[in-house]
């Protein structure tokens, strides 16, 4: 499929486009699934409560082919006489239609969904153009309804031969039935139609639903150019601007936490905060911070520290400091220079500790000036 501009319609569509759609009322739709649906209710619905519905009818028969001389005599209750008929008929069939209106109502659940659009109910006075009407008469998709009503047809009514052909001396039986027997005997035969029936459609709809869901994806589908316009448009909108940064910080704090088990020693204040160093001799002029937090993303690095064995030391100036006046990957200021040494001093003692009481925890001076400004 091309656009007018010479570009495949190659991209798959949005959820804005899709979204789009469903504001316009275009939804996919499957006429021989809802079809499907609704006899495969109304046929479990007969198997069901077809016997009480047969000896209910037989009942009402009966009681309908009695003469009562009174009526005769008196023909102005015939109306409410027939009332009564009606309603008691309608009583009889009462669970047979609920089961059925809610398959109707249900059916569009299958495919697409239940949808309200306003827009679909606004008139299009562009239908009443004669040469467009007759363009959407021989367009593909009418040819292919045309194909699939023919070939509907062709299949129901030959499945409904078949079965009045195979059950044919059953039917000419019931002439000779007690009329009570003839009643539930041609329920019978009624329901072992619908049975043949409903596993035609089924046929159709298995075929049918696929077919219109590959349609319907087809229809939408985008060209590149329609889908960098999308998206240029949907990101200049603050909802947008806020999700996308909100995936970048999610992103770049798990890139951090990563770093943390390469981590040197952590730095914490002990509780709010906490600051991961790392330092390599000939590779850095000085110590760099790699991973940073407060509150909880400090519990997280603490928690990650004590999983991978990495030395924590709790000096709270030190981690104030670190964290206000340090960047992610960025190297501490020199006024810091004296305090982070006397840590990695340590640090790097109790790595060679083997044996013997292990090194003192170092004196960490005093941080100039309090703390260094912070990071801008």
């Amino acid at each position: 499929m091309a656009e007018s501009g010479g570009q495949e319609r190659t991209e798959r569509a949005t959820p804005k486009r899709q979204r789009d759609a469903r504001k316009r009322g275009d939804i996919p739709r499957s006429r021989e699934l809802g079809t499907a649906m609704v006899l495969a209710v109304g046929v479990g619905a007969l198997w069901a409560f077809g016997g009480a519905i047969a000896r209910r009818c037989a009942s009402l028969m009966s009681e309908g082919l009695k003469i009562d001389p009174a009526v005769l005599e008196s023909p102005q209750r015939l109306p409410a006489l027939f009332g009564e008929a009606l309603v008691s008929s309608l009583w009889v069939l009462l669970p047979l239609m609920v089961a059925v209106m809610g398959a109707v109502f249900a059916a569009p659940l299958l495919l697409g969904g239940l949808n309200f659009s306003v827009e679909a109910l606004k008139p299009d006075f562009g239908r009443l153009n004669p040469v467009a009407g007759f363009g959407r008469i021989f367009s593909k998709n009418s040819l292919m309804e045309l194909v699939k009503a023919l070939l509907k047809f062709a299949l129901l009514g030959g499945l409904a031969s078949m079965f009045l052909w195979l059950s044919h001396d059953e039917f000419r039986g019931l002439s000779l039935e007690d009329p009570r027997a003839a009643i539930g005997h041609g329920l019978k035969l009624l329901l072992h139609c619908a049975f043949w029936l409903l596993g035609g459609l089924l046929l159709l709809a298995f075929i049918d639903a696929p077919y219109q869901w590959l349609a319907y994806q087809k229809k939408l589908r985008m060209t590149r150019q329609e889908v960098r316009e999308e998206m240029k448009e949907s990101e200049g909108r603050p909802e947008v601007k806020a999700k996308i940064r909100q995936m970048q910080h999610q992103m770049a704090s798990r890139r951090m936490m990563e770093q943390v088990p390469t981590a040197d020693v952590i730095v914490t204040n002990p509780t709010h905060y906490a600051v991961a160093l790392k330092y390599s001799a000939g590779e850095m002029r000085a110590p760099k911070v790699i991973a940073k937090g407060a509150d909880e993303i400090a519990a997280t690095i603490r928690q990650l520290a004590a999983e991978h064995r990495i030395p924590v030391v709790s000096a709270p100036p030190l981690a104030r400091a670190l964290y206000r006046s340090t960047k992610l990957d960025q190297e501490i200021p020199a006024p810091l220079y004296e305090a982070v040494a006397q840590v990695l001093t340590y640090i790097y003692r109790l790595r060679q500790w083997r044996s013997g009481p292990a090194p003192a925890l170092p004196a960490i001076v005093d941080v100039p000036g309090g703390e260094p400004d912070p990071v801008p």
